[in-house]
């Protein structure tokens, strides 16, 4: 008697059931620093790219490239590979992807994201070279909103018509806002109107957004690619609801940066922020990420999710927190960038 209910637990202690752990929504993490420069450029205050493996836990792709055409194509051409391999993808980009809200409207557009990129992707011409004159761009976009000089500021050592140097005045209660939702609860972050100087974003923005739009109208990744959370609400998303190639803003600076012997603090943030993202896809924290700041009011959530977009991470709670291990890093110094030369403008 004794003996079979011995033999019948020891039957059982292979059917003991474990408690499943999180689903993940993505299977890599991609992460990009943008560059506005005027030429080709590399090492610093240029486009680093970074790519996390989450199966692997280690940054298998760590490059930096000259131009915003080259770094175009080339996430392009890896984005579809990982997609025809089944992978999921998430791909966070440093820099806003929209405007305050009102923006379209002053443009004389439908008040929605996609008007503003359509006019920013056929106005501003974007060389293969880095050549471009955003600042003149610029310009023109303020006198389209009628207010010659403003909101828009900041140039180049060449003086442009409608276009001020420096920041010409408050932001009053019928201009258009200075600051997003989002950037009102990070205060560091720049306003999307200033084009230059230290920690200037308006520049990458302007040369930024038309190239996510042509990352989202590739025919190749168009099938699966959506904007967040221009094209998915600001809602809490499972593996079942996100889209298999999510383009979302990120602030990489939310998380300290990795020290990388060799390159410069922006392969550091690159790595740290995708290492942040993937560390909370693993503990199935990422999905409450995507419904923004729970505090926001109905009008300010339409705002968000029709013009203005958000940064991913930025919330009280949930809120991302640096990964609490280092994935495996590329030993040695990328071939591209290592040494290359710092450059003068954001």
């Amino acid at each position: 008697m004794q003996l079979e209910s011995r033999r019948a637990k020891s039957r059982n202690r292979f059917f003991v059931c474990r408690k499943a752990g999180p689903v993940s929504l993505f299977d890599r993490v991609v992460i990009v620093d943008w560059s506005a420069a005027s030429r080709p450029t590399l090492g610093r205050d240029s486009i680093w790219i970074g790519a996390l493996d989450a199966a692997a836990w280690r940054i298998d792709w760590l490059e930096n490239l000259p131009t915003r055409a080259a770094a175009t194509a080339s996430l392009a051409d890896r984005l579809a590979a990982w997609r025809a391999a089944g992978q999921r993808v998430l791909v966070g980009f440093d820099f806003p992807l929209g405007y305050p809200r009102g923006v379209a409207a002053a443009l004389g557009l439908a008040p929605r994201w996609r008007a503003v990129w359509d006019l920013l992707r056929d106005g501003l011409a974007d060389g293969a070279d880095n050549g471009c004159d955003r600042f003149g761009f610029a310009a023109a976009l303020n006198r389209r909103m009628g207010t010659p000089g403003f909101p828009f500021w900041g140039t180049d050592r060449h003086p442009r018509p409608g276009l001020s140097a420096r920041k010409p005045r408050p932001h009053g209660s019928s201009d258009v806002p200075e600051r997003r939702f989002c950037e009102r609860r990070v205060p560091k972050a720049q306003s999307c109107w200033k084009l230059a100087y230290v920690g200037a974003v308006g520049s990458q923005a302007l040369t930024g957004i038309p190239r996510v739009s042509a990352l989202r109208d590739d025919p190749r990744l168009a099938p699966d690619a959506r904007i967040w959370p221009y094209e998915t609400g600001l809602r809490e998303l499972d593996r079942a609801s996100a889209p298999p190639l999510l383009l979302a803003e990120v602030y990489p600076s939310l998380v300290p940066h990795y020290e990388l012997p060799g390159r410069p603090k922006d392969a550091g943030q690159v790595c740290a922020a995708a290492a942040a993202l993937a560390a909370a896809d693993a503990a199935g924290a990422i999905g409450a990420l995507f419904a923004g700041d729970p505090a926001l009011a109905r009008a300010e959530r339409l705002a968000v999710e029709r013009e203005e977009a958000w940064i991913l991470g930025v919330a009280d709670r949930p809120r991302l927190d640096p990964a609490p291990r280092r994935p495996r890093l590329p030993r040695a110094a990328a071939a591209l960038g290592s040494r290359g030369p710092k450059r003068s403008e954001s």
